[in-house]
């Protein structure tokens, strides 16, 4: 997948058009790399889309914890869009990347978030082919 076909699949989903899905995308892999740790963002943001990869690496190796309230803020102010459409997005975007990325990684991203962010972010990777029903 390439940043463009990143960017449709979030502009589908998010119902808007690619600059705001662009915006959205770019705000949520930057908060999202604030919000884990640096070693996992690193990780997450060697699966992505070239394009996309700057935008998800860490300034931090700790990742600063702060809520979903916090996280639907800062991706509201960078891509200057009301709360609303920042939730959207940011459901566009974590969507996209459980369809990007591997299984584990997926899972690795998801799992230093807390509970509340399972109205965003799908808390378990799809089906990979290889996992037990147990």
């Amino acid at each position: 997948m390439d940043d463009n076909d990143f960017i449709g699949l979030v502009a589908l989903r998010a119902n808007t058009s690619p600059e705001q899905a662009t915006a959205l995308t770019r705000a949520t892999l930057r908060t999202l790399a604030e919000r884990i740790d640096g070693g996992e963002a690193r990780d997450l943001a060697g699966q992505l889309p070239e394009g996309l990869q700057p935008y998800a690496f860490a300034s931090s190796e700790t990742g600063e914890r702060f809520g979903l309230d916090v996280f639907v803020q800062r991706v509201s102010g960078r891509a200057e869009v009301d709360p609303a459409l920042a939730e959207s997005g940011m459901r566009a975007v974590f969507d996209t990347l459980r369809e990007t990325l591997t299984p584990g990684e997926y899972d690795e991203v998801v799992s230093q978030l807390p509970a509340g962010f399972g109205q965003v972010a799908e808390t378990v990777a799809p089906y990979d082919g290889e996992r037990r029903g147990g």
